[in-house]
């Protein structure tokens, strides 16, 4: 017999019952994307973006609820040794491949972890992946675990590309902490010369024909997509042929101040108050000021962002998705009255504020999935302003400084304040502006009952920059000879004997010198 199901209270859905007893929801509250784990594998020489394409997916995939990490190999090499110089990537340097060889490995020993015993859905495994004997050890990985493996390709042949890249990027990064900038291009250079001596591309008609993977070539100028899998993959793929790395601006900010908000009403259409009036026009002189050519105006399709843009003069357009959050049967009410008619609601929404969901309403959740469309046109714009609603700029500001779920729903979004977002390499600087146009409050904190208690829904699986700090780190490598022991027998080992105690132009590190893990910002 079927089994009787029972209605979750915060999220508002059904849930099959178990010996007269709700079954209990999965953890994440995420969509499940794919039948099986997939790991994302970074192709390519260096400099050509890989990693910038894999914290910038990574971010994106985790802001849509699917659990998605960074492994970057160039981390655990970096832990098992000093770099001194270009000598440690030359193809004849037989010590050095064993260390580099033992770092992969010990990077697919927790891609393992992270996708069989921590609830991952996506791995990245970030590194140059230049050659099929390489990648052939990672399929094996693939098919010995059961992941579903999807390559992406960077190819650019650019120079003016590839010395931009190096000089935003790779001249700061560790590996150069104590050279100056021109030394550091100079070796890198030479570095990339390394790996291009022992590149093999992905062949989409010979050897790599029947493998999942996407070629980026030229940032983006020209694609190469081969036997998409499954919707998790096709959604990756979309995503990578919508970036650009042009240099642009967003800002984002709210109405002007409306009449609800002078009341302290939940949602509704109001129009502006007589000082969001007068943001409006203050919006329009800052703007001005910034004379950013091109510029595109973006409002909601309620009455307080379009009356904010016919202040600013210039054409618009409305997005339906960027309507506010759905209070459902709370819209038009203030937070006294809904605590007062619906306190059992009021009490779940703190308990649970990003996965709660209004009666016939939405939560965050529900809002993320609906701006997906927004962030992807975000991604193909240049500069941009984006006139919207409190939880609507909370959702898209999280996308862009990789905020937790949990963070989400309580990043502070002032009335009268532009947020200038400016993208960096691996992350996004943030500016905040406001107009000297005084507005009602209508930031909420967290109840402090809330705060003192463990959060179960932190969801902490990005390693880009800006994102939520993890509770405790730990060392990729403890030592050299700390590698796949535990991991499939198909993938080939060394033991420690093989791996030498000094390499020319390197300081191993002992066990005990190893920093603990660190996110990587650049």
């Amino acid at each position: 017999m079927p089994r009787e199901l029972t209605q979750n209270r915060i999220q508002k859905i059904w849930i099959p019952s178990r010996d007269d007893k709700p079954a209990i929801p999965r953890s994440s509250g995420g969509p499940h994307l794919t039948n099986s784990p997939t790991v994302i594998v970074m192709v390519g020489l260096p400099a050509r973006g890989k990693t910038y394409i894999a914290k910038k997916l990574t971010r994106y995939l985790n802001w849509t609820g699917v659990p998605t990490k960074v492994f970057n190999v160039g981390e655990y090499r970096r832990e098992a040794v000093n770099y001194n110089s270009y000598d440690f990537f030359r193809p004849d340097n037989q010590d050095a491949m064993k260390i580099r060889k033992q770092c992969a490995l010990a990077a697919l020993r927790d891609v393992k972890s992270y996708l069989s015993e921590e609830g991952g859905q996506l791995a990245v495994f970030d590194a140059t992946n230049t050659t099929r004997e390489r990648r052939d050890m990672i399929l094996s990985f693939g098919k010995e675990n059961g992941f579903k493996m999807f390559f992406v390709e960077s190819v650019c042949e650019d120079p003016s590309v590839v010395e931009t890249n190096i000089m935003e990027v790779k001249v700061s990064c560790p590996d150069y902490k104590d050279c100056n900038r021109t030394d550091a291009m100079d070796d890198f250079l030479k570095r990339i010369e390394c790996y291009r001596a022992s590149y093999q591309p992905l062949e989409p008609d010979h050897y790599d024909k029947d493998l999942s993977f996407i070629k980026v070539i030229d940032v983006g100028r020209r694609f190469l997509v081969n036997r998409i899998q499954d919707y998790i993959q096709s959604k990756i793929v979309y995503y990578l042929m919508n970036m650009h790395v042009q240099p642009r601006t967003i800002y984002l900010c709210r109405h002007g101040e409306s009449e609800h908000n002078l009341r302290g009403q939940l949602g509704g259409d109001s129009g502006l108050s007589p000082r969001g009036k007068k943001f409006a026009r203050a919006l329009l002189g800052y703007l001005k000021e910034q004379n950013q050519k091109n510029l595109k105006v973006w409002t909601s399709q309620l009455k307080r962002t379009i009356q904010t843009a016919e202040a600013l003069d210039m054409p618009y357009e409305q997005w339906k998705a960027l309507n506010e959050i759905d209070a459902g049967v709370c819209e038009d009410m203030n937070y006294e009255e809904v605590k007062e008619r619906y306190p059992e609601e009021f009490a779940l929404r703190d308990q649970d504020k990003y996965h709660y969901r209004y009666p016939t309403g939405e939560s965050y959740q529900d809002l993320v999935q609906r701006l997906e469309p927004v962030i992807m046109e975000l991604e193909r714009q240049e500069n941009v302003v984006v006139v919207c609603h409190q939880a609507v700029m909370r959702c898209l500001l999280a996308y862009f400084l990789d905020k937790s779920a949990d963070e989400m729903p309580y990043l502070k979004c002032p009335l009268h304040t532009v947020l200038k977002l400016t993208p960096v390499a691996y992350g996004c600087k943030v500016e905040s502006i406001y107009l000297n146009v005084n507005a009602v409050n209508t930031h909420r904190d967290r109840p402090e009952d809330i705060k003192k208690g463990p959060s179960t829904l932190m969801r902490r699986n990005s390693v880009t920059p800006l994102a939520s700090p993890e509770p405790t780190k730990k060392p990729r490598m403890n030592s050299l000879d700390d590698h796949m022991a535990s991991t499939s027998s198909a993938l080939p080992v060394r033991m420690a004997s093989d791996i030498p105690t000094s390499l020319p132009g390197q300081n191993m590190k002992r066990p005990s010198d190893l920093p603990e893990a660190t996110q990587d910002y650049h």
